[in-house]
């Protein structure tokens, strides 16, 4: 049998190079085929196969039977569309055929499995009957096989595909087995194939009694008829179309796959971007180190909301993610307007700079005093959605000063600055007052200079770590027509604790 295996040469018939008998590393060497099985393409929604293509396949599949049953081997056995491989030319050859004893019998082992069941899917309902089937089957039996294969090419929706039927292998297995009349078998309805002779071939080739089913060499040549298209010319033209088609299929999923790539690239850089400064995150991409940096001069903002801790033992888990994620949303819709960089949120805490990564002289403090003042006036508006009539109480604190900056962390980066300016601004906050920003005499000295801010001395305070200084409170904006844009319309009295 190996010497026929090797003398069996044909376009559409796997080649056998070669078997090792020596246990356990008994095997069978046969020809590669890239595009891997019929099942597999079948199964691939992503590739496309128009009439003349399927025809072709099942040319293919007609051809590679017809010599294997004119050749000394005689039939196959086991045809399935598993065992139906599609080289790097997208021809079809059959392989699996012959040398039964050196593959083994996997029924021995599965029986009464899922994967038994499957299996049988194809096989004909006269084999099925008997309790030793022959190895080779039959030709009759492949032809029933064929014709099963040609229903999975027409639907691609499986093996024995049933319309509006769900049924397991087994109760399939058990119906053809049992020869139910009219005969069982899968969906084929002639609206659903282009030639009514292909739905009657394919009716022909599972018909119950096997000498009512067609040879080979008669399916030839009706399948050679209806594919008129794809069989003219001759071999390189045919062979050439198959490659067209298949370049169009592969065209269209490179495409698609280049659209879901550049989609989620782009979603990875907006989500790095919302973490890290554009600069920096460009950076990082490129794969490129980010060094430490200094800057002279920066003004940085920090917020708190007061009775932050009580009103969160008063609610519950949900609400408080709920208030804070509608006051920061409003908080980053608002910051856009500025040229500004919001550095972090760490609970009811926000902290946002000007000046970094992109130094912008002395703007920096005006572009945050202007940002404060519009935080606080739309804080004045914000509902809390599970206290509607409580009235949040931001605090805000602004500095200027020198800061450096730099990423820590490698799984999770982070954009963070360090030096005595960060310390003193938190300080400005924490000694400030709800609804007011507390500035200090650094800024206020850089403010000064653009003459359009109006600042209230508060006077000295006394600050942990920094003793007595002289602080101010930000009122508001005056505008080149003349008017005041204040922090808040009508100014609470507060008095300090």
């Amino acid at each position: 049998m190996i010497r026929k295996i090797k003398d069996a040469i044909n376009d559409h018939i796997v080649r056998f190079v070669g078997v090792c008998l020596d246990l356990p590393n008994q095997s069978i060497l046969t020809e590669y085929c890239p595009k891997g099985s019929l099942q597999d393409i079948l199964e691939n929604d992503e590739i496309k196969l128009d009439w003349m293509f399927r025809y072709s396949l099942m040319q293919d599949i007609v051809r590679g039977l017809a010599y294997l049953h004119g050749s000394e081997i005689k039939s196959h056995g086991n045809l399935k569309s598993s065992n139906c491989v599609v080289d790097s030319r997208f021809v079809l050859k059959i392989t699996d055929f012959g040398l039964h004893s050196l593959r083994g019998n996997p029924d021995l082992e599965e029986e009464n499995t899922f994967a038994y069941y499957h299996r049988k899917l194809w096989t004909s309902p006269e084999l099925l009957r008997l309790h030793n089937p022959p190895e080779g089957g039959s030709q009759k039996s492949d032809v029933y096989s064929f014709s099963i294969m040609c229903q999975e090419i027409i639907y691609r929706n499986g093996v024995f595909y049933l319309n509006g039927v769900d049924l397991s292998a087994q109760e399939i297995y058990q119906k053809v087995k049992d020869g139910l009349k009219p005969a069982f078998r899968p969906t084929l309805d002639y609206s659903e194939c282009p030639s009514e002779d292909l739905v009657n071939l394919i009716k022909k080739c599972w018909s119950e009694d096997p000498n009512d089913r067609p040879d080979m060499q008669s399916i030839k040549q009706h399948i050679k008829k209806m594919n008129k298209d794809g069989d003219k010319g001759n071999l390189l033209d045919n062979l050439l179309s198959r490659m067209e088609q298949y370049a169009n299929n592969l065209e269209a999923l490179v495409e698609e796959r280049t659209g879901d790539f550049l989609e989620q690239k782009k979603r990875a850089e907006d989500l790095l971007y919302s973490m890290l400064p554009k600069s920096v995150a460009g950076a990082l991409i490129r794969g490129e180190t980010i060094q430490a940096e200094e800057f002279e001069s920066v003004t940085l903002f920090f917020s708190d909301i007061c009775g932050f801790t009580a009103m969160s033992a008063e609610s519950t888990p949900h609400q408080v993610v709920a208030l804070l994620n509608d006051l920061y949303t409003m908080f980053d819709s608002t910051i856009e307007q500025f040229d500004v960089y919001k550095v972090e949120t760490i609970g009811d805490a926000y902290m946002v700079a000007s000046g970094l990564p992109v130094r912008n002289g002395n703007l920096h403090a005006r572009e945050i005093a202007r940002m404060s003042l519009a935080l606080l006036r739309s804080v004045l508006s914000f509902k809390i959605r599970h206290r509607p009539n409580d009235q949040l109480k931001l605090r805000i604190g602004i500095h200027t000063g020198p800061v450096c900056s730099g990423v820590v962390g490698l799984k999770m980066p982070r954009y963070c600055l360090f030096g005595d300016t960060v310390n003193t601004c938190s300080r400005m906050e924490s000694n400030g007052l709800p609804l007011k920003i507390h500035v200090s005499p650094h800024t206020k000295s850089v403010l000064d200079i653009f003459g359009t801010f109006d600042l209230e001395l508060r006077g000295a305070v006394e600050m942990k770590g920094k003793g007595s200084v002289t602080t101010y409170w930000l009122r508001g904006e005056i505008q080149p027509d003349g008017t005041k844009t204040e922090a808040i319309p009508s100014q609470p009295t507060i008095t300090e604790a």
